[in-house]
């Protein structure tokens, strides 16, 4: 199975850095960094401001920034259509949302519907996926919480997900 892991509007660049590491133990294709997600290496920024981020990221990633395709996208909506076109099955990992096509993590179902090539689109700390992403989401997944808790910190999701995946 190959994956590509999404991560848009993803504040914390310790979260990214961690989920940056998560990807790479796990053999991720790419990382695609969209919304303001911070971004490694951004030419962009200032020459001061980029070493700054590039230092936060770099302190949970430990180096795994370096080893990974990472690509920064402007139009994440134009983006994942041009992956689908692609044969990639685009997956949103969320929580709490009443929609059709969600599943549980572990799910005898989920084994079955799931491609071959696989896009995790993990989004905002606090408020999740945009919605604007919803229509191109071909499916949701969701870990089963059995504490009082709610949900994960997004870079311990991403870690449960991927490997929930890669297992199936």
């Amino acid at each position: 199975m190959e994956f590509i892991v999404v991560l848009h509007n993803i504040r914390s660049c310790y979260n990214v850095g961690a989920i940056l590491r998560t990807a790479e133990g796990f053999g991720a294709k790419k990382v695609i960094l969209s919304g303001y997600t911070p971004r490694i290496h951004d030419q962009k920024l200032l020459p001061h401001l980029r070493d700054k981020l590039d230092k936060e990221i770099h302190k949970t990633a430990l180096d795994a920034e370096n080893l990974l395709d990472i690509y920064a996208s402007d139009d994440i909506i134009s983006t994942l259509k041009k992956l689908h076109q692609q044969g990639w099955q685009i997956i949103g990992l969320e929580n709490n949302i009443n929609v059709p096509n969600i599943y549980r993590l572990g799910s005898p179902d989920l084994k079955q519907i799931l491609s071959d090539k696989i896009i995790l689109v993990l989004g905002e700390e606090v408020k999740g996926i945009n919605n604007s992403l919803y229509d191109i989401i071909d499916l949701f997944i969701e870990i089963p919480m059995r504490g009082q808790k709610e949900s994960f910190n997004v870079s311990v999701a991403a870690g449960i997900a991927m490997y929930g995946i890669i297992s199936i």
